[in-house]
């Protein structure tokens, strides 16, 4: 028997007792050996008392997992930094693996971790901070491990992607999708980490570090949310042959350099990626042997993420019991330059509202060009009096080049207002 100490009990806790409870016999068959809820670190009892528990395993005192000798797993779901961060270094101080799906903790603090979990030969898994049910951690350490993963496309928050799901199909504004995702359960009452692209920075941070097998910290990402995002850019992106998405980007060169970011992308509606639609989540892999590859399917809920936990939680009680030593760990043995947006190239949506009348295109043109800009797509579909609205698509070019042309822009008073930048990609090679 394998005992587990569960640290925390709310969404995803109560939902890891429920599949163990559910499954326990093919759970048992699996891992080769009953798994034994011993302990729950829970300070509201409230949130066990329909999990059909005896009342001994719940308590608020930590130190009852923490220091117990007959645990062997430590499950840590209360999520943050701190204690979280606390609590698991002593758990693997006192020989304990740890299970956990906190992608805050990880993608602040995941090379002190992994060191540890090295030094103390011990499993550390994490699959469910990433993509919920989706399975991706476990493939790009294990079945992926063969190739050089050059890219990592995801979409990874489901509240966004609901969001601008439901703005392209319904022609709604983002204020009023987010209110009815908040209504529906999809979105926080304070949904700021999912809309300002946060929460999908962290995990793009997680990712980014295991397919480049070098730390990469949430710092090193670059972040835009999807408040800017209109239903005009919407329509534009449709008209075009796009649809927006939020993107989670991690792509590598061939000189050991790394861009990591999140930001609205215009994307063709021809790519895999392209398809994902409302709360569901996407990962899609590029590797020099596998080509691409995409992982898809629920990101987020109790049930699916509940999944990845007791997956992990199995495969480390196989490992204990046949005494196979700790799994396959996260080696940063490369330290890969992690670059400025500056020095992206891509191309670029542009929408701004100029004045209407000859030669204005022509100078717009002229500041571009000066700067190493190449327009590839114009359009002017609407004309507000002696105003219009002017749309451009840029061939692919780079980022600092398009900023200092649009600093220059800002300040022609032909210019009224540059309404939206969104980055295209996967358009251009």
């Amino acid at each position: 028997m394998i005992n587990i100490g569960l640290i925390g009990c709310g969404t995803v806790g109560s939902g890891v007792v429920k599949l163990l409870q559910k499954n326990s016999e093919v759970i048992a068959k699996r891992a080769g050996c009953r798994i034994n809820i011993k302990k729950i670190a829970e300070i509201d009892a409230e949130k066990i008392t329909n999990l059909a528990l005896p009342e001994d395993i719940v308590t608020a005192d930590i130190n009852e997992i923490l220091n117990a000798p007959d645990i062997d797993i430590v499950v840590e779901l209360i999520g943050g930094l701190e204690p979280a961060y606390n609590y698991i270094m002593t758990a693997m101080h006192q020989g304990k693996h740890v299970v956990t799906a906190n992608k805050d903790l990880i993608a602040v603090k995941s090379k002190e971790i992994f060191k540890l979990a090295a030094d103390k030969n011990l499993d550390f898994c994490f699959e469910a901070s990433v993509a919920g049910g989706i399975p991706v951690i476990y493939p790009l350490k294990h079945s992926l491990s063969a190739n050089n993963i050059n890219a990592v496309i995801g979409i990874l928050n489901g509240t966004t992607n609901y969001i601008l799901t439901k703005m392209t199909d319904q022609g709604q504004s983002l204020q009023e999708v987010l209110r009815e995702a908040q209504a529906l359960g999809y979105a926080e009452a304070n949904p700021d980490a999912d809309v300002a692209g946060l929460d999908a920075a962290r995990k793009i941070a997680i990712l980014s570090s295991i397919a480049f097998n070098s730390s990469v910290s949430l710092d090193d990402v670059y972040v835009e949310g999807i408040l800017d995002v209109t239903p005009s850019d919407i329509e534009h992106a449709r008209a075009l042959g796009y649809v927006i998405k939020l993107l989670a980007i991690a792509e590598a060169d061939e000189r050991q350099q790394v861009q990591v970011r999140v930001h609205p992308a215009f994307i063709p509606k021809s790519h895999p990626i392209a398809t994902v639609n409302d709360v569901y989540n996407a990962v899609f892999i590029h590797g020099d042997a596998v080509g691409d590859i995409m992982l898809y399917g629920r990101g987020a809920g109790q049930a699916p993420t509940a999944s990845a936990v007791v997956g992990d939680i199995i495969e480390v009680a196989r490992n204990t019991v046949q005494n196979v030593g700790r799994r396959v760990g996260c080696a940063f043995y490369g330290e890969k330059t992690v670059l400025n947006i500056s020095e992206l190239s891509t191309q670029y949506y542009i929408r701004m509202k100029v004045q209407d009348k000859p030669g204005v295109l022509a100078s717009i043109a002229g500041v571009f060009g000066a700067n190493r800009v190449s327009i590839s797509t114009v359009l002017q579909p609407v004309s507000y009096g002696e105003w219009a609205e002017l749309i451009l698509i840029t061939h692919k070019v780079k980022e600092q080049d398009l900023q200092e042309s649009l600093l220059l822009l800002k300040d022609m008073s032909m210019v009224s207002a540059i309404n939206s930048v969104i980055r295209v990609e996967g358009a251009e090679n």
